[in-house]
């Protein structure tokens, strides 16, 4: 799912505005490309300019006619006058960020009273050594969360006030303590990333437009989601279980809700195929898979959900395989349409040899292919032992790994069914026969070779023990 998102986001894009962080901050820079807020406009014919003139640069590539690219510039133009902002992506994130990364990242501070009274979320280091390995562990983290108020303190009488004498880092808003994290030898950079960034968050957050990015970026990348219509009547009900149940999963599960009533919501329903009148449903996924797995089950109080995540974190669950109807028909023309429930069956049947074409239809070059596909089946209609299939990808779960970018071209051969193989020859008539007959004689030959060398393994067990039992029969 990230990385959907972030090819939709970068698929069109306009160089350039960039902020740049040189060495010798009062070298002007070449008149013709600033404007007078300070900020770099790049084209092309200026751009590896200001790659050899630089040696850090700070670079937003965007889309001319999109709000959000438009919002984001603004926030580079206002970089002279910076302002406290929790949003991302920020002017004062972005100065917050480049100013880590050229020097300290935090302020000493002689007591908490700030902290304590800031709305929004901040880390205070407590450090009895301030040159030690933790406190540049602690900078090193900083660097990379620009969007979080950072402080270090090596004062006792202020850490001791939360009951604390060691090294520690606390999580401080609203006058209250969210969490404290004890610093061990064992303790990383990223331990302490996915610390920060998971207490940052509620329990169980909201999915909106000012989350998303905070929910995509998660270094947690199993997910549960929840969706749910805020209007129902047993909302809060479903709402407490869900947000009880996250407790027990911080730093292991990220928790999501979504208010399937919200129209902005309706890309990442479509995405998990999710209907509206089909909630309040849980989903679980990981992000570098990107495998569905649903709750099955009506009711969601927090044992229910407890014991299907506690499954899924074991490997006991089983994937979501999402299917089209079987289409009337299906089989009796030649190009026979699959779906997630009939492609099992057809694809590793070891009677015939499958080529199946797995295709988006959406895509250009899928449909571009059909004629193709139809044109192989009929040069097939003669051979019984074999099928030309094609099957809806997006439509229905495809429980195997492919490889490349649909359209997809796959065989299953005959006697050596659990073997896929896929095409990335040709894409002409000649050449997929060519390619069939090939991948036929080699599955006859390896089942004749494990056939072989299963027949030798059942004569040595049998001769194993049969000598077994005379040894037996001697010592008695």
């Amino acid at each position: 799912m990230r990385k959907l998102l972030l090819l939709l986001g970068l698929t069109a894009f306009c160089l350039c505005v960039f902020v740049a962080a040189d060495e010798q901050p009062n070298r002007q820079a070449d008149k013709s490309s600033l404007k007078e807020d300070g900020v770099l406009q790049l084209k092309k014919g200026n751009f590896n300019k200001a790659l050899r003139k630089y040696k850090q640069l700070l670079v937003h590539f965007y889309a001319p006619l999109s709000g959000e690219g438009h919002r984001i510039s603004a926030a580079f133009e206002d970089k002279l006058n910076p302002v406290p902002c929790p949003v991302p992506q920020s002017s004062a994130s972005i100065l917050t960020w480049l100013k880590r990364r050229s020097g300290s990242a935090d302020d000493l501070i002689a007591d908490l009273s700030q902290s304590e009274a800031s709305e929004e979320l901040t880390v205070v280091g407590f450090f009895k050594e301030l040159n030690s390995e933790y406190v540049q562990m602690f900078y090193a983290a900083a660097t990379d969360l620009p969007d979080i108020n950072f402080a270090v303190t090596q004062n006792n009488d202020v850490i001791s006030k939360y009951g604390f004498t060691h090294d520690v880092v606390l999580l401080l808003k609203k006058s209250k303590l969210i969490q404290a994290y004890k610093m061990m030898p064992e303790t990383s950079k990223e331990m302490l990333i996915i610390f920060i960034t998971v207490y940052q968050m509620e329990p169980a957050t909201e999915y909106t437009g000012q989350t998303s990015t905070q929910i995509l970026s998660s270094p947690v990348l199993n997910h549960a989601l929840l969706f749910v219509n805020t209007s129902s009547a047993d909302f809060k009900e479903i709402h407490s279980a869900f947000n009880s149940a996250a407790e027990a999963f911080r730093l292991k599960m990220l928790f999501v809700w979504v208010n399937v009533d919200e129209p902005r919501n309706g890309r990442l329903m479509e995405y998990f195929r999710v209907r509206e009148f089909e909630a309040p449903l849980i989903r679980m996924v990981n992000l570098t898979d990107h495998v569905t797995y649903h709750l099955p089950s009506d009711t969601l109080d927090v044992q229910t959900i407890k014991t299907f995540c506690q499954s899924y974190l074991d490997g006991k669950a089983k994937p979501k395989m999402q299917s089209e109807p079987i289409p009337e028909g299906w089989d009796t023309q030649p190009v026979k349409e699959l779906v997630g429930m009939t492609l099992e069956k057809v694809g590793f049947n070891p009677d015939n040899t499958v080529f199946v074409m797995f295709y988006l239809p959406y895509s250009p070059e899928s449909h571009a292919l059909f004629p193709l596909w139809e044109e192989l089946a009929e040069a097939l209609k003669e051979r019984e032992d074999v099928v030309v299939a094609r099957i809806d990808a997006s439509a229905n779960d495809i429980h195997m790994s492919m490889q490349g970018a649909y359209p997809s071209l796959c065989l299953f051969p005959a006697l050596h069914a659990e073997r896929v193989v896929v095409y990335n020859g040709k894409r002409k008539v000649k050449d997929l026969l060519k390619f069939l007959d090939k991948e036929m004689k080699k599955a006859k030959k390896d089942r004749v070779k494990e056939d072989e060398d299963r027949r030798k393994y059942i004569e040595a067990a049998k001769a194993e023990e049969a000598k077994q039992a005379n040894q037996t029969k001697d010592e008695l």
